[in-house]
């Protein structure tokens, strides 16, 4: 199973104090990249978020934003009235009195005006940050699904390329004997045309060495074997992206090596073949997680 790294999703849910709603967006990328853009109340979240999405995403640039609409009245702060400090203020004022100063009534205003006296105390943050936490895990499991889908879609594309690979490798296996025999008798034209007599041990040798420059048996193998590993990798439930790539690397190579050494029109128009399914393959590889 692969998944791609190009997806989205949203979410978005009503609580008693407010609207919270994510946004994830994901591209291709080498390594796992977040973009984080959230409101200030939530800043002391970001590890946090990161180490969820981590949790869910292995790789690909993400950017998450966070939107959230407060309730009508809930995201008022309460005033308190610190009775101990205002208790300790008073205190002191009478035993300032009973020193001898003036025993004025003390100033309610200015007592309220003393730092500490009348505090501001916030909504408890707990319930919002738990649930930002909460949808954030839904919408990241709503984005893996997205990009399942998407890879779903890869892994036929890639699977049918894999077919056309075999294809065009089990048709130039068809077409050695016959390419082999045409170079022999063409080696055989042009030493009669040159009117000379050769030494039949020779002969042989120079069919033999032209033989073993054209000869393609290996490559087609490994292309195969190449064909076989991919598979198997698109059936593993881990991040396969990399070890794709890789083996992209390795299907380049041999087909480059199958170009090399035609001589044969059939052959180079397989080479052709094989080096578009590659890249076709190749262009979907690089989106895979």
């Amino acid at each position: 199973m692969i998944r791609s790294m190009t997806g989205f999703a949203s979410v978005e849910r009503q609580y008693e104090f407010g609207r919270l709603a994510w946004e994830l967006r994901s591209v291709n990328h080498r390594y796992l990249e977040i973009g984080l853009r959230i409101p200030e109340e939530f800043r002391v979240l970001e590890p946090d978020i990161r180490r969820a999405l981590g949790q869910h995403l292995s790789r690909g640039k993400v950017d998450a934003a966070l939107r959230y609409t407060a309730a009508p009245g809930s995201a008022r702060s309460n005033l308190v009235l610190n009775r101990d400090l205002l208790a300790s203020l008073l205190s002191m004022h009478e035993e300032v009195g009973a020193a001898g100063a003036s025993r004025d009534a003390a100033d309610s205003m200015a007592l309220m005006r003393w730092p500490g006296v009348i505090e501001e105390q916030a909504p408890d943050p707990q319930p919002l940050h738990a649930a930002a936490l909460e949808l954030l895990g839904d919408a990241a499991a709503s984005l893996q699904s997205a990009r399942s889908r998407e890879g779903d879609e890869m892994d036929a594309a890639i699977r049918e390329r894999l077919s056309t690979i075999e294809s065009w490798v089990a048709r130039v296996r068809e077409w050695l004997p016959a390419i082999r025999d045409g170079l022999r008798q063409k080696l055989l034209t042009r030493i009669a045309d040159l009117q000379q007599p050769l030494d039949p041990g020779r002969l042989e040798q120079e069919v033999a060495f032209l033989a073993q420059k054209i000869d393609v048996d290996e490559e087609l193998d490994r292309l195969d074997a190449l064909v076989k590993e991919t598979r198997l990798v698109l059936e593993r439930d881990d991040p396969v992206g990399r070890r794709l790539d890789f083996l992209m690397q390795e299907f380049n190579r041999e087909s480059n090596t199958l170009s090399s050494k035609s001589v044969d029109n059939r052959t180079t128009q397989a080479a052709v073949e094989l080096k578009v399914a590659i890249e076709q393959m190749r262009e979907q590889v690089q989106n895979i997680e």
